[in-house]
């Protein structure tokens, strides 16, 4: 049997199915941590031999391999070998293969197009399974460090800071008593694309797994059989690419004359909000506003990038501008005390997409049974209200409900072409919802499924993150902790509370629920066993975890540790 040797471990083959999930997250927790630590403190030697031990990591490769080949959205999408991974098998082949010492030679990546919002096409390259975890054990060595040093205004493809982070902080800096009136709404051309490889490379000069970034950003890329060189960009579709082009865009704070004081308050005459490439710059004067534009393009400049001419616009706070699907405008108040009121509303661009989005499926779901299109759409209603819902979203929800009522009436109509109205409304409209007083209700009589409203949602202001915090700063635990569990509200009602018994955990790893996985409900007495829908048998758990819990190693395990049912394993005396 083969035997093989990674750190803190001397263990067969991997079975996919019996991996400790809980001890995983923790050590790679643990390894996060000290080397964001050793980089705060600038102790080079220690942070470099961290970053070593990560690229290690039997921790670190298995859940490497978990996140891309069950969790990430393109789990199913192949690279050139047109290889994809979906077995717990070929789960633990793979991770065997990353932790063997060889010499690692990267693919090229197979060019694909996907539709952007202005109808033009945005090049993705799509690596093969095995560069992807790879490229994902280097960020979770390469990260931790960065993090250390990222500035407080970048708020894209970093952990634990979000969309919603990025709008609080303009909804701060757009106040109209504030004096930075005048906006540079930016847009880099090409960002991926363009990124100048001798540029990125010094910036990580000393890190361990440098020789393989270099691998991957010069592996070119194959279209339709025949193979291009890459000298500029970091692939679109690449499982490190957020975190290089963040590198890559670090020090405009600096550039811009923005210092700190004790605390979190900002000096300067500018300030700048940043998500990835997109970004918004607060000026005092439209003069000044025009010079800073000349000054990120020479500043790009060396990084190989440059400012969208097209896209690039000096504004005025109450002309307006558009920033991750959000309008962002100061208007003319009613209010005898303020001149003006900020709003920050959903774009006419995001209405128009999500009426677009849901028309077609009405289009494509003509005479499928109102069960399965309540079921279908829900999800995408919910998802959409509750980005939005930290804006002032309530009119937009409001005009979005009397579209998708148009859009079910015209359904009903085209699938009972023969019946009265009178007929049609008693037998799909109704009081659903007990907990609310309206009785014009989508729904299905026989199982009481009913379709979300968009005005259900509650509007409520985000609490944005505070400074540069870190997930990785293990003195922020408690913070990071009180941060997450408000994610909760995004679950509907019933399953808030099942979430909440279990302290907001998954029971089998042991870690958050609010991660990017997808969560099942798990019947603790199965319902063959004659388990019912009560909250005392039910518990989520996170889709990967739910796969282990129904598997013959996981039930092997249990036995062989004296348990006699699967289901004792889920109880919190047993965890």
């Amino acid at each position: 049997m083969q035997i093989q040797v990674s750190v803190n471990r001397l263990q067969e083959v991997t079975n996919w199915h019996a991996i400790n999930w809980h001890k995983a997250f923790r050590r790679l927790k643990n390894l996060r941590g000290r080397i964001f630590r050793a980089a705060k403190e600038g102790n080079l030697k220690k942070l470099r031999s961290l970053q070593k031990l990560m690229l290690r990591s039997y921790a670190n490769a298995v859940i490497c391999v978990r996140r891309i080949t069950q969790i990430n959205a393109g789990k199913n999408t192949p690279g050139i070998d047109k290889k994809i991974i979906s077995t717990a098998t070929a789960r633990a082949l793979i991770t065997d293969e990353l932790l063997k010492s060889q010499s690692w030679k990267a693919k090229p990546t197979r060019r694909i197009y996907i539709p952007k919002s202005n109808g033009k096409l945005r090049p993705l390259g799509i690596p093969v399974i095995k560069d992807r975890c790879l490229q994902l054990m280097i960020v979770n060595a390469l990260e931790p460090e960065w993090e250390s040093r990222f500035e407080a205004s970048s708020y894209g493809f970093r952990p634990g800071r979000g969309c919603h982070d990025a709008i609080s902080r303009i909804f701060a800096l757009a106040n109209p008593t504030g004096t930075k009136q005048w906006i540079i709404d930016a847009d880099i051309k090409g960002a991926f694309d363009n990124i100048d490889h001798h540029y990125l490379l010094q910036k990580i000069h000393t890190f361990p797994g440098k020789g393989l970034i270099k691998q991957w950003l010069k592996a070119g890329y194959m279209e339709e059989n025949i193979f291009h060189e890459t000298d500029a960009g970091t692939p679109q579709g690449g499982s490190c690419s957020p975190l290089l082009a963040n590198i890559a865009l670090h020090g405009l704070e600096q550039l811009l004359g923005i210092g700190y004081r004790k605390g979190p308050r900002t000096t300067g005459d500018r300030r700048i909000i940043r998500y990835a490439d997109d970004f918004v710059i607060f000026c005092p004067t439209k003069q000044d506003a025009e010079q800073t534009v000349v000054r990120v393009n020479e500043w790009l400049g060396k990084r190989g990038l440059e400012l969208s001419e097209e896209k690039t616009r000096v504004v005025h706070i109450s002309e307006g501008f558009d920033f991750l699907g959000f309008n962002v405008r100061q208007y003319p108040s009613k209010a005898k005390k303020l001149k003006k009121i900020l709003l920050i509303k959903p774009s006419n661009k995001s209405m128009q997409k999500i009426r677009d989005r849901i028309k077609a499926f009405w289009l494509t779901n003509q005479t499928t049974p109102a069960a399965s299109i309540i079921k279908s759409l829900t999800p995408i209603i919910r998802g959409w209200t509750n980005y939005f819902h930290i804006g002032v979203a309530k009119k937009s929800f409001a005009s979005l409900d009397r579209w998708m009522f148009h859009r079910t009436w015209r359904y009903a109509k085209r699938l009972h072409p023969k019946k009265n109205v009178r007929w049609r409304v008693e037998k799909y409209w109704g009081c659903f919802n007990l907990d609310r007083k309206d009785n014009w209700v989508f729904g299905v009589k026989k199982t009481g499924a009913f379709l979300h409203k968009f005005q259900w949602t509650k509007i409520e202001r985000h609490v944005m993150v505070k400074g540069t915090h870190s997930p990785d700063d293990r003195t922020l635990t408690d913070y990071w902790k009180d941060r997450i569990r408000k994610k909760v509200k995004e679950l509907k009602p019933s399953n808030q509370k099942i979430a909440k018994a279990q302290n907001y955990l998954c029971p089998i790893c042991r870690t958050t629920l609010f991660s990017s996985e997808r969560l099942d409900l798990h019947h603790v007495l199965p319902k063959k066993a004659g388990g019912k829908n009560f909250y005392q048998n039910l518990k989520l758990v996170h889709e990967s975890c739910h796969r282990q819990i129904h598997s013959k190693s996981y039930k092997a395990k249990a036995i062989s540790n004296g348990i006699l049912e699967v289901s004792h394993l889920l109880e919190p005396d047993v965890l």
